[in-house]
């Protein structure tokens, strides 16, 4: 008998590994049967009540469900838009208590209570938010599907200035930040564009902040 190559011996040893794990699996597969009763209870819920763009909601929630959910699918509030769902592109940003949020990071039941206002709460079509007319004005949006977290993180991002919060490049501390390009810069960093319309955003919140006036009187 020849000897076996390489290549059969491996193939071999993974036949018998296989062999020997598939009663393994078979073991597992019926524990699992048998324990199908505390595997199928019934989630656990909670009745959360918040005002959503001025409007008192109380819904019954399964305490697993993230704040982006409860307003996408039961609210049916779907400018919210659900992009990486991990917090990476921020394409669920959403106002709470004054501050930007990434609803995906968040349970709805942590925001009991809460004021939340989403892109349906800034303006409508025929009475936009300053924000969202800037964006028209200067297309910051191509494909749009990151816009309604761009805005609502822009407006925050204008609130934070005005209200002297420093971020990562603030070069002095014990003073209120300029509204300078490098500001917004870092501030929105958490937003990303695959169109890449950062030029037209940075624009429109400039704009909506006066630092364009500014640099055109200067």
């Amino acid at each position: 008998m020849p000897p076996l190559t390489r290549r059969e011996l491996l193939k071999a040893g993974a036949a018998t590994a296989g062999s020997v794990a598939a009663p393994a699996f078979a073991q597992g597969a019926v524990a699992a049967v048998a324990g199908a009763p505390d595997a199928a209870r019934a989630p656990v819920t909670r009745r959360v009540s918040m005002e959503v763009n001025g409007t008192r909601v109380e819904r019954e929630v399964d305490t697993r469900t993230t704040l982006l959910d409860l307003l996408r699918e039961d609210l049916q509030l779907t400018g919210t838009k659900k992009g990486c769902d991990h917090g990476q592109c921020g394409a669920c940003t959403v106002i709470v208590d004054g501050r930007r949020v990434n609803a995906c990071l968040t349970l709805a039941v942590m925001q009991a209570g809460a004021k939340v206002t989403t892109i349906e709460g800034l303006g409508t079509p025929e009475t936009l938010h300053p924000m969202q007319a800037a964006f028209v004005k200067h297309d910051g949006y191509q494909c749009g599907y990151c816009t309604p977290g761009q805005i609502c993180s822009a407006v925050a991002v204008l609130d934070e200035v005005r209200a002297g919060i420093p971020s990562h490049v603030t070069a002095d501390l014990t003073a209120r930040p300029e509204l300078s390009s490098d500001e917004i810069r870092e501030r929105m960093s958490g937003n990303l564009c695959r169109c890449g319309a950062y030029a037209n955003i940075l624009d429109a919140i400039e704009d909506v902040g006066g630092a364009r006036s500014r640099r055109a009187g200067a």
